[in-house]
């Protein structure tokens, strides 16, 4: 049966009717927890942004309360801490170490099983139900880098199976950003502040309210269940102000090198392929770990390997897609062994496939400006700063 025939259905209260796709509402703070709670009935996974283990990352959120409210982050290269601030609201942290792709794309999963009764092996393959997923504060960036991935999972014609089953049951609220981090640089990758396309229900926090822009019709179901009002033009306005007066200050700081990231995208593509030999690249590795954080952490890498898995009597063997990186040796292993065993050639395949050769192979950028490589790098190495410095070394 399609999954569309399945799809939860929501039912607004009586006060209030469907608002269509496109339209601004104003929603009090406690009414984001109606929204929760028709989730759950529903039968939504709802996960949202939770401090754990010292970092905000994504978890099962059954109330508003769990939300970090009154948190910020510092974030620089290779340094995370979380600080209360008085004048912090509900979402005014930026992006941790989780994205969408944790959930789409999870780190290990079966692909299949055989198993060997009376001496003979039955295999089945494995089929991933459409699991009905709510996330609750996604960023402009991730919604950019899902667009990344469903490139490269849905189009073609090769379709991830999986990743489309997940993919269909995924319901988007999404947080215009009113604060960056030192690492962020969406502005330059046109990702963000503001929340782009791809989300059901965004929204821009003021004071005692969110500001709530409808962007699916399951959106406007869902928005149906809150309180709320029609958002007056002096809202809009204000609240479209915020992302704007964030990206301005962000396009301020970086131009002249102070407290952010400016980087510059002309022409990366052939700057990048241009320059394979460079000896820049041998500088990097000497402070590269290669230990994949960098490909762990973002939101767009989909590289993989598949394993075959079998338990200790032998009789049951399942077959896990892993994720990989290209820091490993036995990424690049071919029949004649591994093709780039140094650590500079390591850096240079991610940086260039990342910033040139995914032009070529899905039509845009494979970074969306997030910055959660520079910030997770244990020893802070900064793509910006590399390729501005590889840029001024062969100009």
């Amino acid at each position: 049966m399609s999954t569309e025939l399945n799809r939860p259905r929501f039912r607004g209260n009586a006060m209030n009717a469907q608002p269509p796709t496109g339209s601004y509402l104003r929603v009090g703070k406690p009414a984001l927890q109606s929204l929760v709670e028709q989730l759950r009935r529903l039968g939504y996974r709802v996960v949202g942004p939770q401090i754990v283990d010292g970092a905000i990352v994504y978890g099962d959120l059954e109330h508003v309360d769990d939300l970090p409210q009154g948190w910020i982050d510092a974030q620089e290269g290779g340094s995370y801490r979380l600080a209360k601030s008085e004048r912090a609201g509900w979402f005014d942290y930026v992006v941790g170490p989780h994205s969408l792709k944790n959930f789409l794309f999870p780190p290990r999963e079966r692909l299949a099983e055989a198993n060997r009764r009376n001496g003979m092996w039955e295999f089945q393959a494995e089929t991933t139900p459409c699991e009905w997923l709510a996330v609750l504060g996604v960023r402009g960036c991730d919604l950019a880098a899902l667009a990344v991935q469903d490139r490269v999972f849905l189009e073609g014609p090769y379709v991830d199976p999986a990743y489309a089953a997940r993919r269909e049951g995924l319901f988007l609220v999404a947080v215009n950003c009113r604060r960056a981090a030192a690492t962020c640089f969406c502005h330059a990758m046109n990702t963000g502040p503001a929340a782009g396309n791809g989300f059901d229900l965004a929204l821009t926090e003021s004071k005692d309210h969110f500001v709530v822009e409808v962007g699916s019709e399951r959106g406007g179901e869902a928005a149906a269940a809150m309180e709320w009002t029609t958002a007056s033009t002096s809202e809009i306005e204000e609240a479209r102000a915020v992302s704007e007066k964030l990206e301005a200050e962000l396009r301020a700081r970086t131009s002249d090198g102070v407290n952010g990231r400016t980087f510059d995208t002309a022409r990366i593509h052939d700057l990048l392929l241009d320059n394979l030999d460079h000896p820049h690249w041998r500088q990097i590795a000497e402070r590269c770990l290669a230990c994949g954080n960098c490909t762990m952490v973002c939101p767009t890498c989909f590289c993989s390997t598949v394993e075959e898995v079998a338990d200790l009597t032998g009789d049951h063997v399942s077959r896990e897609r892993a994720w990989a990186s290209c820091f490993t040796a036995e990424h690049s292993y071919m029949n004649s062994g591994a093709v780039r065993k140094s650590i500079h050639s390591q850096y240079r395949q991610w940086l260039t496939h990342k910033l040139a050769t995914w032009h070529d192979q899905f039509g845009t950028s494979g970074c969306v400006g997030c910055g959660r490589c520079i910030t997770w790098c244990p020893v802070g190495i900064d793509l910006t700063q590399e390729v501005a410095a590889l840029r001024e070394s062969v100009r």
